[in-house]
Order: structure tokens, then C-alpha cells, then sequence
């Protein structure tokens, strides 16, 4: 089973993750080919949409995120995460809409493959994980938002739960939205 995490980095190399990062077998490490034909090259543990590559970008954020969800456990180290058996998957982006588009479409597509090559391509997504809260309380209806809204309707379609933060800001969400 495996979550997608959405963020602007991670610490793919950090000794609480490395074990549970998501690997996709098909596709061999650095060598600019996309052996797996998913069109996406070398995305070896996720996608970065910002730079078009499988390159995992460093950040602090989504390394904590990705500890919360799935750090290894009882392994006589660092921290233990929520699942110590799960596979995390990394995703790039920042918070324009349509590199959220592309994000959500990476995830989409590996499931699609998933499910319609019998689990030998793609992967088994189960949740996405969106935490970089946005400081509008009415993603519903604000700009384009509703963008969004589609898209986790549409993973919700194929069996994707989607998590996602409250916004950045001193609000009671059950009254603001």
C-alpha cells in the first residue's frame, strides 16, 4: 500500500524513510530513459513536477510529513511514524494550480496503471497527504479552487482518499469553511 505525499521536498536519503520509500521497480535509476513507459523518466521514489524530472527535491516539510505518516518503527532509531509497513511515495509541486493538476495527475496515472496491469505497473495508492495549507478559508468556491475539488473527486473515484491541512490561519473551520 502506498501514500503519496505532496509536498516541495523530501529527504529521501533520511535512515527513518529510506526503508519505506516507495521504489517503482520499473524503471532504472539515472539513466534519462523511461524504462517503465509510464511517461515519466527515471521516477525512481515519485515525480518533482517543478522540474519535470524524477529528481527528488530536499525539504524539511515534507520529510517531517513523511515521518508522521510512515517513519520506521522499532528499529531502534530517530522517530516511528503512524504506519511502520507502508511505502511513500514522493511528489514535488508547489501550490499553483496547475502544478497541482500535474502532481495529482502523476498520482492518478500510477494508479490507473496499478489497477488496469493487475498490480504490475503503477502503484496501489491508498491516500494521498496535502499539507501545506493555503491561507483562504473557501477553497470550495475562491479562484480556482474548485480545480482541486475535481481532482480529488476523481481519486476518490479509483479508491484514493485524499488528506489534506486546514488553512494557515487563527480559524474555526467548522464556522469559516
Amino acid at each position: 500500500l502506498v501514500v503519496a505525499i505532496v509536498d516541495a521536498g523530501f529527504d529521501v536519503q533520511h535512515e527513518d524513510l529510506r526503508e519505506n520509500t516507495w521504489v517503482n521497480a520499473g524503471e532504472i535509476s539515472g539513466n534519462g530513459i523511461d524504462d517503465d513507459g509510464n511517461s515519466f523518466i527515471d521516477d525512481i521514489n515519485g515525480w518533482n513536477v517543478v522540474s519535470g524530472m524524477g529528481d527528488i527535491a530536499l525539504a524539511d516539510h515534507g520529510a517531517l510529513i513523511s515521518g508522521i505518516i510512515g517513519a520506521k518503527g522499532n528499529n531502534g532509531v530517530g522517530v516511528a511514524g503512524v504506519n511502520w509497513n507502508t511505502h511513500l511515495m514522493y511528489v514535488v509541486t508547489d501550490i499553483q494550480t496547475s502544478s497541482l493538476v500535474a502532481a495529482y495527475g502523476y498520482i492518478l496515472k500510477q494508479k490507473e496503471l496499478w489497477a488496469f496491469s493487475g498490480g504490475k505497473q503503477g502503484a496501489n495508492i491508498i491516500v494521498t497527504n496535502t499539507s501545506f495549507g493555503i491561507a483562504i478559508p473557501d477553497h470550495c468556491t475562491a479562484r480556482d479552487y474548485p480545480v482541486w475539488n475535481d481532482l480529488y473527486n476523481q481519486m476518490g473515484e479509483l479508491g484514493i482518499l485524499s488528506a489534506v491541512a486546514a488553512p494557515n490561519e487563527d480559524i474555526d473551520v467548522d464556522v469559516d469553511g
